[in-house]
């Protein structure tokens, strides 16, 4: 009897913290994550003929992160390859809730019959995934440091991943040498180079030799 009273008295006390403080018991419940915003338009400066989104860190392998938070940070692909792409017909995102490493695939994409992988710049759990670029990947060829985001990722070590990539001051030079390798790569396209700002004029990989464009891939996108 005693038992069944107690039993009792503490489904009673249960009851009454829920009605009191129904916050508490939240955890039964899959709490919805909130969509991220747009992101801010990012202030540029020219520099050796480039123009640099400043506040973005770059990867080698040509992939960018933006931090938005103590460990939050958004990914994407930087102005050099998305110009050396050109026309990009899908884009493949490992998915939401997977875990990546720095340096590792995180991405595929398509440009005609050329599928090109490219890294993540940083290490995380990817909490979402930007649908609208994914569906129309213009944004991604024309406007990749805005609209055409690819991923947000949740990094617990982020300070210490940005200590891996192109930052600041370095970001130009950086990206002058990537043109400068990329002339010698492909010397017959040399003035074509130069037509958008020092970047590679768009979809040039399309356009160079299969053993040329392996060579492109290995160089530029780590892969």
């Amino acid at each position: 009897m005693s038992i069944l009273f107690v039993l009792l008295m503490f489904l009673v006390i249960i009851t009454i913290s829920y009605f009191r403080s129904p916050e508490t018991f939240e955890f039964a419940e899959a709490r919805p994550q909130t969509a991220p915003g747009r992101i801010a338009t990012p202030k540029m400066e020219r520099s050796s003929g480039l123009a640099i989104p400043q506040g973005y860190w770059f990867h080698p392998g040509h992939t960018w992160s933006l931090k938005e938070g103590p460990d939050d940070a958004r990914i994407g692909i930087d102005s050099f390859a998305a110009n050396l792409i050109g026309k990009i017909d899908r884009v493949d995102v490992i998915g939401e809730n997977r875990w990546v490493r720095q340096g590792q695939k995180v991405m595929t994409i398509h440009s005609g019959q050329t599928a090109i992988d490219l890294v993540s710049p940083i290490e995380g759990v990817i909490t979402a995934i930007n649908h609208d670029a994914l569906e129309d990947p213009k944004n991604i060829a024309h406007d990749p440091y805005e609209k055409g985001w690819i991923a947000m990722v949740k990094s617990p070590d982020l300070p210490v991943n940005e200590k891996n990539l192109v930052q600041g001051p370095m970001v130009a030079p950086w990206l002058q040498n990537c043109v400068t390798r990329l002339t010698t790569m492909v010397p017959q396209m040399a003035q074509a180079m130069a037509a958008d700002g020092g970047l590679p004029e768009a979809g040039l990989l399309a356009r160079v030799e299969p053993d040329i464009r392996q060579n492109l891939l290995r160089e530029f996108f780590l892969s």
